[in-house]
């Protein structure tokens, strides 16, 4: 089956109903999707699919052909990567990838987000670390970056 990873086209030989967390991290290499809960609750393993936020964890491979999925380890996510490192929103590492992907989302789909954007747009995500306050302060510099980006 084919479809688009990370923005290249990528081939994989799975069974068609494997999860798409799992085809990532055994078929492709890529550990950067991690698995919390295995029951879409908990975000860790989120991924984009046509930049749409999914928890690969519930989603068959066989949905993927033809598809765009964009995972953590894309190269399109520095800026908010970098206010997550440069402000504190990466703590254990087992929610951040689903953080910074559903903060990548918003940013996408939300011109200028509000704090109850923000706050909706991180809640299918669960920090172990109870580390909220940081994630959210992280989103909210990403923003700011992504504001300085777009008026140059």
């Amino acid at each position: 089956m084919r479809f688009i990873l990370n923005g290249k086209g990528r081939r994989v030989d799975a069974h068609p109903m494997k999860r798409l967390l799992d085809v990532l991290r055994e078929d492709c290499g890529l550990t950067g999707t991690k698995e919390g809960c295995g029951e879409g609750e908990c975000g860790a393993c989120a991924v984009l699919v046509d930049g749409v936020l999914v928890d690969s964890c519930l989603v068959p491979v066989v949905q993927m052909r033809g598809r765009d999925v964009t995972t953590i380890e894309a190269d399109a996510l520095t800026a908010v990567q970098q206010a997550f490192a440069e402000h504190g929103g990466a703590q254990c590492g087992i929610c951040t990838p689903g953080m910074i992907l559903a903060a990548t989302e918003l940013l996408d789909r939300v011109s200028r987000p509000q704090e109850s954007d923000i706050r909706e747009a991180l809640a299918g995500n669960i920090c172990r670390c109870t580390g909220y306050i940081r994630i959210f302060e992280s989103v909210v510099k990403a923003i700011e970056l992504s504001r300085g980006a777009r008026a140059k």
